[in-house]
């Protein structure tokens, strides 16, 4: 009786949840997003303003906010912050000079209002690159383990091929069942 009713919850209970993607410009947002969307990568220019795609898994609705990442838009993040379940900040992991900057927008979101109960999800982008910093050299960097008041995941993917992002999307679904 009770699979039955689990399965009936799902087919009834498809909410939509509401993702926003960050990062500086060229961090691999836009590719994520529509990897995520179409399963292929998509050649794009810089995102000014926003993409939006929705994303289903297993009934579970997810709205995909892809914001614009050069540093005059950054600014304007807090715009879409209500109602967000979930921030994807994506880093580029060949990025060693902007890092700090990375971490600086990471810390401003987090203290945000809107965003006090949003789950963290870092993909460490370009992990197929040569020298890149890996995970633990980004996580240090962002000062991971001092974030106590979201859940956060950070997790290595390459936008081209779509490698890891499936186990980050894995993470977010795992937290919904929390909830």
């Amino acid at each position: 009786m009770g699979i039955l009713f689990t399965r009936v919850w799902r087919l009834f209970n498809n909410q939509e949840h509401k993702v926003i993607i960050v990062g500086l410009d060229n961090a691999g947002k836009t590719t994520i997003l529509y990897q995520f969307s179409m399963n292929e990568v998509v050649h794009t220019s810089p995102t000014i303003g926003s993409n939006v795609e929705e994303i289903v898994i297993n009934n579970t609705r997810f709205l995909m906010w892809d914001i614009g990442g050069q540093e005059s838009l950054c600014s304007s993040w807090n715009t879409y912050y209500t109602n967000t379940e979930f921030v994807i900040v994506v880093v580029d992991s060949t990025d060693r000079e902007r890092i700090y900057v990375t971490r600086e927008e990471l810390y401003k979101m987090l203290a945000h209002e809107d965003l006090r109960k949003a789950g963290l999800l870092i993909f460490a982008n370009k992990q197929d690159v040569k020298e890149c910093m890996t995970v633990a050299e980004i996580s240090q960097f962002l000062k991971l383990t001092s974030i106590k008041d979201h859940q956060w995941h950070i997790q290595a993917c390459c936008a081209l091929t779509g490698e890891g992002l499936c186990q980050g999307l894995e993470w977010m679904m795992s937290r919904l069942k929390i909830r």
